[in-house]
């Protein structure tokens, strides 16, 4: 079995101006790609760290947690584990809604 690890950013109005995330961190270091995918689920867009999209080191979700009362929203980014191979990557890509 495969583990990812999934990390976040927070971005609140004040760190936006600044250009920085108000925190970040590691949220699971080790989840399986299914409950990866079920946070991940919410995104308003997912990105690939690269274009094309060939052998991917990770992707990211925009949006995923959003509150309207203060503003603030979340991303995730879902790390791959080193030994998938890139096919595996770009499936996993499309697998999320993202464009390879």
């Amino acid at each position: 079995m495969a583990v990812f690890m999934l990390t976040f950013e927070t971005i609140t109005p004040e760190s936006a101006e600044h250009g920085e995330a108000a925190d970040s961190g590691v949220l699971y270091e080790a989840m399986s790609l299914r409950e990866a995918v079920e946070m991940m689920a919410s995104a308003d867009y997912i990105e690939a760290n690269e274009w094309p999209v060939q052998c991917p080191h990770w992707v990211t979700g925009y949006t995923t947690h959003e509150n309207y009362r203060t503003g603030e929203r979340q991303n995730l980014t879902l790390c791959f584990p080193k030994h998938l191979t890139a096919s595996t990557r770009r499936r996993i890509v499309r697998l999320l809604g993202g464009n390879c």
